[in-house]
């Protein structure tokens, strides 16, 4: 039986044909005319295969890929909720698919009223004054973030403020955004309840005059909100400071608390966590930045605006520039647009509660076999540190792995890096109490099988299509194209 698991490669017969194009009626043409810096010198290592080989090949792979669709997807700080197919369906018309960027503005008047309307709601939603659209992802929206907090600085004349705070509990892309836009990382620890210092923070700023912001999303990476959020803001804006909001945990405040009224400046919102458009698979991504109207003319060009019911295209001479080849990932934020205007303001208030409602009822059924080393009330995550009994030297990763056996995908392991076994669960508002119900059922069988019958956890999963895999090797010894695999399989035969 010919195994659908393998790589196409594997496969291929030679001189077997998938598809072959009629003769070019511009034969004509000479390749020769091309010169030799445009002809290849070999031919192409493409497999060859018959069209039912393709189909059934990445049918198959497909069926094997773990989505929302399939099961409960826990994954901790990236909510994965279910995506509305209304959403799909829009966003699939023609009409959409086939615009183009370089079309003239007078045939793309609906195009652009879609992203007039999305920054105002978005704004509305933030309780910031304007957005930008262009950035294509949440690391993206950042870089463009911190990007406007150093051109407002240097607009000053104030060029040594090269200094961004950042709390031990923030998202890795944090400091990395910051690396790349030139700037410099001071890290600040957490106290015990999880929470920013505000001791730390104080000392992390007094004397200082090189401070340019602080990054910081709330709730934190533990599920835990900030309280001391509007004492944090007035310690930076003292210092000189602008304050950035990760947008990653919005989720949890929607319709609840807005990060402008809690004195953020800046902030990116993901499109696809928050507002239900597809996320993970590699993408598309949307990052829309927001800032107050004291920021706004540094946001990147071009930009969306409006004037006696006709919308245009505008350059602002103080934008930071262009960070994108035209106006960022447009269905994307079509079907941002979709999601929001059915859920209306009215339920859209309901989604920052349910979420949090899902967690705590999570975090209270688990807290007796799971270390919660943070305990009290979380918001749209909970974070447990492993197993309370660790007699059988059971990990983290047995769990996530055990649990796939379930038909269930695992929730974020070891992160945030504030725990040495840090098991981190987002069950979304989209999930019923039925699944999470089942899902709790499950981590506490596995509780009991890592006393019991500990194997069961360290030798899963059994039932996916590949078992565990040597996860050092594979980091180390990465396999890209076909050419990496066969010299591997070369100097693995030997």
């Amino acid at each position: 039986m010919i195994q659908y698991n393998k790589m196409i490669f594997e496969l291929s017969k030679k001189d077997r044909v998938g598809y072959s194009l009629p003769e070019s009626a511009f034969n004509h043409y000479s390749l020769s005319e091309l010169g030799n810096d445009y002809l290849r010198v070999e031919e192409p290592n493409l497999p060859e295969v018959s069209e039912l080989d393709v189909l059934r090949h990445f049918t198959n792979i497909s069926n094997k890929n773990f989505g929302i669709e399939n099961g409960f997807y826990p994954l901790g700080s990236c909510t994965m909720k279910y995506n509305p197919k209304i959403n799909e369906e829009i966003a699939g018309l023609r009409g959409f698919r086939r615009l183009h960027p370089l079309q003239p503005v007078s045939t793309v008047q609906g195009a652009l009223k879609v992203y007039y309307e999305l920054q105002r709601i978005l704004s509305e939603i933030s309780g910031l004054y304007e957005f930008t659209l262009n950035s294509y992802a949440g690391a993206h929206g950042e870089l463009v973030g911190l990007m406007i907090i150093k051109q407002y600085h240097e607009s000053r004349q104030d060029f040594k403020r090269n200094k961004i705070i950042i709390p031990d509990s923030a998202h890795g892309t944090n400091p990395a955004s910051v690396v790349v836009c030139g700037m410099e990382v001071i890290e600040i620890a957490s106290n015990k309840r999880g929470r920013v210092s505000l001791q730390s923070l104080k000392e992390a700023v007094e004397g200082r005059d090189d401070i340019a912001g602080m990054m910081l999303t709330n709730p934190n990476t533990l599920g835990i909100f900030e309280d001391d959020i509007c004492e944090i803001t007035k310690v930076i804006h003292e210092a000189g400071g602008k304050m950035y909001y990760d947008g990653a945990n919005l989720n949890a405040l929607l319709g609840k608390v807005r990060p402008g009224d809690m004195g953020f400046d800046v902030m990116h919102i993901n499109l696809h966590k928050t507002f239900s458009t597809p996320h993970g698979g590699g993408g598309p991504g949307s990052g829309p930045v927001g800032v107050t109207e004291e920021l706004e003319k540094f946001l990147p060009n071009p930009r969306i605006k409006k004037m006696d019911n006709h919308y245009f295209i505008e350059e602002n001479g103080d934008a930071i520039g262009r960070i994108s080849s035209f106006y960022g990932n447009y269905l994307v934020a079509l079907r941002a647009y979709v999601y929001l205007l059915t859920l209306g303001k009215e339920n859209l208030k309901l989604v920052g509660p349910y979420a949090t409602l899902n967690a705590n009822y999570i975090k209270n059924a688990l807290k007796t076999a799971y270390q919660l080393p943070i305990d009290g009330n979380c918001m749209h995550e909970v974070v447990f540190n492993g197993l309370i009994n660790k007699d059988n030297d059971i990990k983290t990763l047995d769990i996530a792995k055990r649990l796939l056996d379930y038909g269930m995908h695992a929730p974020t392991v070891y992160f945030p890096l504030l725990f040495p076994q840090a098991i981190m669960i987002e069950p979304t508002e989209t999930e019923s109490l039925q699944t999470l119900d089942e899902f709790i059922n499950i981590m506490h069988k596995i509780a009991i099988e890592a006393k019991e019958d500990p194997d069961k956890l360290k030798d899963a999963p059994t039932k996916t299509p590949i078992r565990r895999t040597d996860e050092v090797f594979a980091a180390k010894e990465m396999i890209f194209s076909y050419k990496d695999y066969l010299a591997y399989r070369e100097e693995r035969d030997q």
